[in-house]
């Protein structure tokens, strides 16, 4: 069986780490209000909210920033711009199980491939100033929460 080691992460690319481990969440809140049997509206008009303020931030830094460091003709860049693509037109309109379902499981995809291969390929070739620059530009994107609905958490 392999062993899944912890990722190093060099420092310029641990935000954006964090804002995957962010999306791993809403993977994660999706399927349990699909579980719970919450209206998928609901569902829906989370996914939206962070869509709107977490996800197309994190796609413009990595887009504008991030690739680059590779170069927009490599392998991985172009399939994380499809991915990317995939998602602007799959997680707005969303409103029923299976497309939830279907978001959840497209993002965590597409999470886990950058994290495993994509940035660690970024922190092979980039250099000590290109890093410095991605994190000079994720500077003041912390994650905050919408608390208007937690439709996830347990109901007393």
């Amino acid at each position: 069986m392999k062993e899944n080691k912890p990722l190093k992460r060099s420092a310029a690319l641990r935000p954006l780490s964090i804002d995957h481990h962010q999306g791993l969440l809403l993977c994660w809140k999706i399927r349990t209000g699909i579980k719970r049997r919450i209206d998928p509206e609901r569902i829906s008009s989370y996914v939206r909210w962070f869509y709107k303020n977490h996800l197309l931030p994190h796609f413009e830094i990595e887009e504008l920033h991030v690739f680059p460091v590779l170069g927009m003709d490599h392998e991985l860049v172009k399939r994380a711009m499809g991915e990317h693509r995939l998602m602007r037109t799959l997680l707005p309109p969303i409103s029923t199980n299976e497309k939830l379902a279907q978001a959840a499981e497209v993002l965590e995809s597409h999470i886990r491939f950058e994290e495993r291969r994509l940035f660690e390929q970024i922190q092979l070739v980039a250099t000590p100033k290109e890093l410095e620059q991605i994190q000079a530009v994720h500077q003041g994107l912390a994650f905050y929460e919408n608390d208007t609905d937690r439709f996830w958490e347990r109901e007393s």
